[in-house]
């Protein structure tokens, strides 16, 4: 017997990093509130066993490989959700990398590149496939993961920031242009939060954890399904009179 719920129900919601962390957790969120759920990443085992588990608990998904760094990957996962659904109401945004810290100075192109061809590059290319698909239909909601480093520096990670400013500043000129068109939308900016990005700079800082609990008011890491249940409020009925606002998720950072 199927568990779903009703805050999406009905939706049909693209979930692009969908294959661990925040992704996989707003994946089975979506899909328990009643959302037609397509996961999309570059991990085909780790989608299929998502997937699998999903259908399992009588919850609709279904997954699709994408890079988002590949335009014809974006394009080709919201034509799944198109093909398989008819129309698609949502999407999250969430593919993104965070890459080595260093001193600015010091970095390697290799290092800016990667994580601006993700962040940034691979946002353009799933924001264009996804509106291209949600104005026929007379509209949707979009929610892009940015960070707390969308909205303040973090040191020795300024590819990173720059690239997550970028994202604040797509998510805010897309609402603008479509708001009148039925496209909503908004970013949320998550600080820290267990993912496989926040585990690897941990493992490779020593004291890093310690030391921005030490900055956080409520003084832990989130879970990702905290994250999740932001981005399921944002894609919602319920946030209708909600756009171009950047969500912190962040357990009190920026407001210190």
């Amino acid at each position: 017997m199927s568990d779903t719920g009703g805050l999406l129900r009905d939706k049909v919601i693209l979930v692009t990093g969908a294959s661990s962390g925040i992704g996989a957790a707003a994946a089975y969120l979506f899909a328990r509130e009643g959302a037609s759920v397509v996961l999309a990443a570059r991990r085909e085992e780790r989608l299929t066993a998502l997937v699998a588990e999903l259908t399992a608990k009588g919850l609709k998904a279904s997954s699709v490989v994408c890079d988002v760094t590949r335009a014809e990957d974006a394009r080709r996962a919201v034509v799944h959700a198109t093909e398989r659904h008819g129309r698609l109401d949502g999407a999250f945004n969430n593919a993104g990398v965070g890459g080595d810290q260093a001193p600015l100075h010091e970095m390697e192109d290799e290092v800016y590149d990667t994580i601006v061809d993700t962040n940034v590059r691979g946002l353009w290319n799933c924001l264009r496939a996804e509106i291209g698909a949600m104005l026929p239909s007379g509209g949707g909601a979009i929610v892009n993961n940015s960070s707390v480093g969308g909205l303040v520096a973090i040191p020795t990670a300024a590819p990173y920031v720059a690239s997550k400013h970028a994202v604040v500043g797509f998510t805010r000129a897309a609402a603008d242009e479509y708001a009148r068109q039925g496209i909503r939308v908004n970013a949320l900016a998550p600080g820290s939060t267990r993912s496989e990005i926040t585990v690897d700079w941990y493992a490779r800082n020593p004291g890093l954890e310690e030391a921005i609990h030490e900055v956080t008011p409520q003084g832990r890491t989130a879970a990702p399904e905290e994250v999740a249940e932001a981005a399921a409020w944002l894609l919602s009925d319920r946030s209708s009179y909600v756009t171009g606002t950047v969500m912190p998720v962040d357990g009190g950072y920026v407001n210190r």
